[in-house]
This record gives C-alpha cells, sequence and structure tokens, in this order.
C-alpha cells in the first residue's frame, strides 16, 4: 500500500518555510532521483530534532510533470488557470517544484530548506521563497481563526488523499494549490468588528460561525462552504499560514485535496460569484498575487520514478 507525504495532512505547526524552483533545462533524471532522496534527508532532521515535529511535503508543477513522469498524468490535473471578473482576479505562475517545511521551529525549517536547496543543486532556479507563523491561536493576520471547516481525524485523509478505488498509480497523492495573498490590513482595520464579522461570516472573538439565515450571500464562508448536486460539502485540507513583515502582510494559502476540482470551483465562487452580484467581499481587502497547482505524490511513487 503506498504511503502518504505525512505534512499533508499533520497537524498545523509554528512555522513554515515555502520553496518554489522551476528546474533547467536536462535536468530532469538528476531531479527525479533528488526528489527521492529528499525524504531520507527529512527524516534525518526529523529524528535529529524530534521536538520540532517537522512535516514535509514535495509537489510536483502542472506545467513540469509531463517531464517528471511522461508516463501517465493525475485525472484533471492542470495547470492554475488565471481568473479575473471586473477588478478581482487570480493570477497564475508557472512553478515546476515545490517543497513544504513546517515545524515549530524556525531554525530547523532553515537548516532543512539550506540542504534542499544545496541537494536539488544547480538543476533548479529558486524562483521564491515565503516564511510562514504560526499567529497567536492559528488566526489569519485579519484576527479571525484560519481554517475553521479544515475536517477532523480520518475524515481529513479521506479528503486530501486520492483513494485506490479513484486512481491506483497516484493513490494517496493529493492535489495541491497555493495561492499568496496580500492583505490591505490598513483598511481592514478602519471596519468596525461587526462589519468584518459580516465579511467573514463568523464572529471574531469566539469563532462561531453565523447562523445559515443571518449569513450574507457575499460572506467569505458562504461563497467557499459549497455543496455538490447530492449536497455532500466540496471540502479542501488547508495548511496556510500568515507571512510578511511590518511592510507587507498576507497569507500564503496551501489547499490539499483528491481532487482538483473543489479547489477550483471555490475559487470561481469567491471571484465570479453566484451570478447575481455576489462575490467575495473579503476580497475587496486581500489580493492574491500568486497561484498555482502541483501534485503531491505517495512516497513510494517518488522513490520508484527515480528507479526507472
Amino acid at each position: 500500500m503506498a504511503r502518504e507525504q505525512f505534512g499533508i495532512c499533520a497537524e498545523p505547526n509554528l512555522h513554515s518555510y515555502y520553496l518554489m524552483f522551476n528546474v533547467l533545462d536536462n535536468k530532469n533524471n538528476f531531479i527525479r532521483k533528488a526528489l527521492a532522496a529528499l525524504p531520507a534527508l527529512f527524516d534525518d532532521y526529523a529524528d535529529q530534532f524530534s521536538e520540532s515535529n517537522l512535516n514535509t511535503v514535495i509537489a510536483i508543477g502542472a506545467n513540469y510533470w509531463d517531464e517528471y513522469y511522461p508516463q501517465a498524468r493525475p485525472q484533471g490535473f492542470k495547470p492554475f488557470s488565471h481568473l479575473q471578473v471586473e477588478d478581482r482576479y487570480a493570477p497564475a505562475n508557472n512553478y515546476d517544484l515545490f517543497i513544504e517545511i513546517r515545524s515549530d521551529r524556525a531554525d530547523v525549517n532553515h537548516v532543512v530548506s539550506i540542504n534542499v536547496c544545496e541537494l536539488l543543486n544547480d538543476a533548479v532556479e529558486l524562483v521564491e521563497q515565503v516564511k510562514g507563523f504560526r499567529y497567536l491561536d492559528g488566526r489569519d493576520l485579519t484576527g479571525f481563526v484560519d481554517g475553521s471547516e479544515n475536517p477532523k481525524g480520518m475524515h481529513k485523509r479521506e479528503v486530501a488523499l486520492v483513494s485506490e478505488t479513484e486512481q491506483a498509480e497516484f493513490a494517496k497523492g493529493s492535489y495541491l494549490h497555493i495561492q499568496r495573498y496580500k492583505h490591505n490590513l490598513t483598511l481592514w482595520q478602519t471596519l468596525k468588528e461587526k462589519q468584518q464579522e459580516d465579511i467573514i461570516g463568523r464572529t471574531k472573538r469566539d469563532d462561531i460561525e453565523y447562523a445559515s439565515e443571518d449569513k450574507p450571500l457575499t460572506a467569505h464562508i458562504k461563497r467557499t462552504n459549497l455543496k455538490d448536486s447530492n449536497g455532500k460539502s466540496l471540502e479542501i485540507v488547508r495548511q496556510s499560514m500568515p507571512y510578511g513583515h511590518m511592510k507587507i502582510q498576507g497569507l500564503f494559502f496551501v489547499a490539499y485535496c483528491h481532487t482538483p476540482e473543489n479547489f477550483e470551483l471555490q475559487l470561481k465562487s469567491m471571484i465570479a460569484g453566484d451570478g447575481h452580484g455576489n462575490f467575495d467581499h473579503l476580497l475587496k481587502y486581500t489580493q492574491a498575487e500568486t497561484g498555482a497547482a502541483f501534485f503531491a505524490p505517495s512516497l513510494d511513487f517518488i522513490a520508484a520514478i527515480a528507479e526507472n
């Protein structure tokens, strides 16, 4: 049975380091072997710094997948699509590789990140790096708890991981979407607390969801809590974390799912709305500056690719 990458469904950490790379020409064989060597490196540091609760994920970009593994492609796996409606938009970026490193120690993340870059060496270009951190009791910098709707327990694995019955070859893998959002906190703080709560659809201090009849059609959770034709929730597993410094603050959004459709439908609902002008009003105060789609294969898949 395939083994998933444990960082996909792991509990939140205090610190994160997100690394995005593009692979240079004629380096595909090296990359396959280098990626297969990363899990052992991660295990070594997890043992050495066991108190840090190190969690990691290796993911392959949609545009690079056919070079990494030309034999087959996860079902429905496609590049991130640029989406724009009026002044609301979600840009698309091309990243070949995504390495997510999370732990409860920022210094451990730094050491592991350095070793990842040294291992990949001159086969890649480091395009972007973002350091994330836990804010208060798991809140976004807007002051609201982030990820309240995340599935719990074993259900988290059902939501995040491809099953054997869905796609045997890609079982225990996960579709991953990332976006780096930049918040306009100066504008956000001009709102009264009740106005902020109406935009989110939850109370700020106690994280209590509004009753359905009290939830504005433009509320963030109204636009993202979607159901299919059978009334089943279209869930995702979020591993997002705030990032930034005194001049720039935002959220590095990370979503895992057993299908790419759930995220795509949620994003469309936020930006395009419901067809009656009801879009996600949180987008008045934050803007995605990047967006990319990846697939995080099982550990066994990554190892097998290097041997072929």
